[in-house]
């Protein structure tokens, strides 16, 4: 499985703002409130990037050799999965609300202090949760094979004199 591309993660970030921006116009426009996320968003995501890490830790302990016990396969496929989920649902949760920030900033009469700071935070709290699914990604790569060994396992190379071109 492949790392997850810094282009995907910013282009579903830019995706994000561009729908949270419109979200709020559309809301303003029609005469509704704006969005204001909850208190509680920027902590669960936080608590949620946290978890992945500390889930994605034993995995990096036995790819370093630092772990008594081997990491069953299935598992570290699902951690790596999950990592990858939170990496993508952070640059999401990152960029929907920084949307929403963004219409709040771009009035002329800016809102309440409250709404800017909460909306704020949860842009905080998506950035974490994409901060910590890369890091448990990161946590859960294998390191590169060992040309030199290969070699070693596989005999002697023929020589470029006997081909048969």
């Amino acid at each position: 499985m492949k790392r997850t591309h810094p282009t995907s993660l910013v282009i579903v970030g830019l995706i994000g703002t561009v729908v949270g921006l419109l979200t709020d116009a559309a809301l303003a426009a029609s005469g509704h409130g704006v969005v204001v996320p909850p208190v509680t968003l920027s902590v669960t995501l936080g608590v949620i990037a946290v978890l992945v890490v500390v889930l994605a830790w034993p995995i990096r302990r036995a790819i370093r050799g630092t772990a008594p016990l081997r990491i069953d396969p299935f598992r570290a496929a699902r951690t790596v999965v999950l990592a990858k989920a939170c990496a993508v649902m952070g640059a999401l949760l990152t960029g929907l609300p920084l949307g929403l920030l963004l219409f709040m900033l771009t009035r002329t009469v800016l809102g309440d202090t409250s709404s800017i700071v909460l909306t704020a935070s949860a842009v905080a709290g998506g950035a974490l949760l994409l901060t910590g699914g890369l890091l448990a990604e990161w946590f859960c790569t294998l390191p590169p094979d060992d040309p030199d060994s290969d070699r070693e396992n596989r005999g002697p190379e023929p020589d470029a004199s006997h081909s048969h071109a």
